[in-house]
């Protein structure tokens, strides 16, 4: 069916179970081995079948040499990452901030570089948001304890501003931003008219300010939830406004209007 496979890559045999307030217990109890023997297993595979696979949310950075191999092999392998790992590094992470906690889980600044690296070199090949837009109360927000929090990030609506913050610091442009970002996944899901400007192509556009700075307040989130580990942080570039097929989504104050959606469901193709 030439259908693309999706793996969520962590071993199961090489994840502990994790509780407590303390994030470096919660990161050491799913390390990077975890998603390495995950990988070389989908590697494996792929290369005996011939089927597509595609890595979801890459965070151990010691991967990516094992999946630029594989690419130069010719297996049909794909990656991506995410921002919260181009973004954040465990060193920061408090004790009992389970607003942070994702699995895989945020790990080090030397591993937050490394996989910067694999991005501009096109080893990993798109940026997306692995929205979880969890309640409070499954974050285990009042406890703090890592076991018992859910797992997942929601970023949807900071995405742009996140890695659009990192990359014009290390000298990178919004061309490469829109090719991790939008090509990219429009490519990888089988979107021709999704992922870049073009006649015959939707308007899906974005008009974005690439200088203006804010500080991340969750009260002003459109997320269901507002439950963030950006909170506080001050992110450089903002959405203006957004055309879905050339219709306006946001209003002056860019509030999401209470009409109908105007999306659609899309067959592949």
């Amino acid at each position: 069916m030439d259908a693309l496979l999706i793996v969520h890559a962590e071993d199961a045999a090489e994840v502990k179970a994790a509780s407590g307030r303390d994030f470096g217990s919660f990161v050491a109890s799913r390390p990077p081995v975890a998603e390495r023997r995950a990988i070389e297993k989908v590697i494996g595979a792929a290369a005996a079948t011939g089927a597509r696979a595609h890595i979801v949310h890459l965070s151990a950075a010691e991967c990516v040499a094992m999946i630029a191999g594989a690419k130069a092999a010719g297996i049909r392998l794909t990656a991506e990452t995410c921002p919260h790992y181009l973004y954040f590094a465990a060193e920061q992470v408090p004790d009992g901030a389970t607003e942070f906690k994702c699995c895989p889980p945020i790990r080090a600044a030397v591993n937050r570089e490394a996989l910067w690296r694999g991005l501009e070199a096109g080893v990993i090949d798109c940026v997306v948001s692995d929205h979880s837009p969890c309640p409070p109360a499954l974050k285990a927000t009042d406890s703090g304890d890592f076991g018992a929090a859910w797992g997942g990030i929601a970023s949807l609506q900071l995405s742009l501003s996140v890695v659009w913050t990192v990359a014009r610091q290390r000298g990178r442009t919004l061309d490469d931003v829109a090719r991790w970002m939008s090509a990219g996944p429009a490519r990888l899901a089988g979107l021709p008219a999704k992922g870049s400007l073009a006649v015959g192509r939707d308007a899906d556009l974005v008009a974005f300010d690439p200088d203006e700075t804010y500080v991340v307040e969750p009260a002003r989130l459109l997320h269901r939830h507002p439950v963030t580990p950006y909170a506080g942080q001050t992110l450089t570039g903002r959405v203006r406004q957004t055309w879905l097929r050339g219709t306006a989504l946001l209003d002056p104050d860019r509030r999401v209007p209470d009409d109908e959606p105007v999306g659609r469901l899309l067959n592949r193709g």
